[in-house]
């Protein structure tokens, strides 16, 4: 074992045995975590994600993904340097949140349809908040405010789509995954074609794709509820050994230099952990701090996502050859980026909040899960739609701006 190995597996036996004994000195306090973590993931993720796993495992097994794949393949490779498969993972991942998109990509390098560094492009950008999240939990649940959920998702998908196109810097040098074959009559065409023979080559009857699609699922829904629990837990017990506080000295250091209250340095360190202790800390922050930090330090929290989520893309993406690195740095850079967002468009926002909170959908936080049913069909279908029309306008604003350039080339 390498010296650096050896020092990497010290530290992390010292922080494992740091976490038991803190453990073993509050276990009222870790209990109370983990009865929180639990109602989170049941209450919220479980209703949000486990429908999107079941569908997504069924539309590959049918071939639909390699359908919208081929269609939009014209136009995510000159954007953001992606297959057109990875329209469909933007769509999903957008409309159904964290890990889905992971969970996709892992799916479309096992198929050979995506390299690493595509892989890495996808992955890094498309990994957010589901709609859904923002809406109900966040901007309802947390702020109390239904009017805060245009803010919050101008500034946090926005940030995810220049993630994307800063993105497609990445690996540039690296080839790209060959281009789906134009012989054999329109796009259309060649899109049924593709879906009928990835079809043919999974093969499975419908009674086992749907019950593979169930128990893959279900257990992928289980690894993410232990993450949420374990983080929730894992926050708690050191908040109350004290060894938070550290932290906390650090990020209000940090918010004092960037003109944001102190004062929220609590939430910033719990949604470093847990994104919903994050945001929940955020929004019952003391009502005599301004609203717009407020936000945008819950914005922060949304794009950065918690080392919980970290850990359910990590631990997705741990059979393929996907690195973690270009993740880390997107989600801190889209991190950045939602904040920065939240303040630049605070005022001009403002008078669009009251109407857009009037056909805000309703959400009751007394019963998440009967009004997350409620909310994931049209919510997610709008963001779903809104996605593949941003990837057509920018696909045009691309064209555009090349032809402009080879006219304007031309009469040099």
């Amino acid at each position: 074992m390498h010296k650096r190995e050896f020092t990497a597996a010290m530290l992390i036996s010292f922080v494992i045995v740091g976490i038991i004994v803190c453990l073993l000195l509050f276990p009222h306090d870790g209990f109370q975590a983990a009865v929180r973590g639990v109602a989170i993931w049941w209450d919220v993720l479980f209703p949000a994600l486990f429908p999107f796993f079941v569908i997504s495992e069924i539309m590959l097994g049918f071939g639909i993904v390699h359908f919208f794949g081929t269609l939009l393949d014209p136009m995510m490779r000159p954007v953001f340097r992606i297959p057109g498969i990875g329209g469909f993972v933007m769509a999903m991942g957008f409309a159904s949140g964290y890990p889905v998109a992971a969970k996709l990509t892992s799916q479309l390098w096992d198929q050979k349809l995506v390299n690493r560094e595509e892989g890495e492009r996808l992955v890094a950008f498309v990994t957010s908040s589901d709609p859904i999240f923002l809406i109900g939990a966040v901007s309802i649940g947390f702020f109390h405010d239904a009017s805060l959920a245009g803010i919050l998702a101008v500034a946090h998908y926005g940030g995810s789509l220049l993630i994307g196109l800063g993105m497609r810097f990445h690996g540039r040098k690296c080839p790209a995954t060959p281009q789906p074959p134009r012989a054999g009559g329109g796009i259309v065409r060649r899109a049924f074609a593709v879906m009928h023979a990835a079809r043919l080559q999974d093969n499975r009857p419908i009674g086992t794709l749907l019950s593979d699609a169930i128990l893959q699922s279900l257990r992928l829904m289980f690894v993410v509820g232990g993450l949420v629990v374990f983080f929730s837990v894992v926050l708690t017990i050191l908040t109350s050994a004290q060894v938070m506080h550290l932290f906390y000295v650090g990020i209000a250091a940090a918010l004092s230099f960037t003109g944001l209250p102190s004062e929220l340095s609590q939430a910033v360190m719990n949604g470093l952990f847990e994104v919903t202790l994050g945001a929940k800390a955020a929004g019952t922050a003391p009502m005599d701090l301004a609203l717009s930090s407020k936000v945008a330090i819950g914005a922060f929290i949304l794009s950065w996502g918690g080392l919980s989520v970290h850990a359910q893309i990590v631990s997705l993406l741990s059979h393929t050859n996907m690195r973690y690195i270009p993740f880390l740095t997107a989600r801190f850079a889209h991190a950045l980026a939602s904040s920065a967002i939240v303040l630049l468009i605070w005022e001009p926002m403002q008078r669009f909040r009251e109407p857009q909170a009037v056909f805000m959908p309703a959400y009751d936080p007394g019963a998440p899960v009967l009004s997350t049913l409620k909310l994931i069909a049209p919510v997610s279908a709008a963001v779903a739609a809104v996605v593949l029309g941003v990837i057509i306008v920018l696909f045009l604003a691309y064209s555009l701006g090349m032809l402009v350039y080879e006219k304007v080339g031309k009469t040099r």
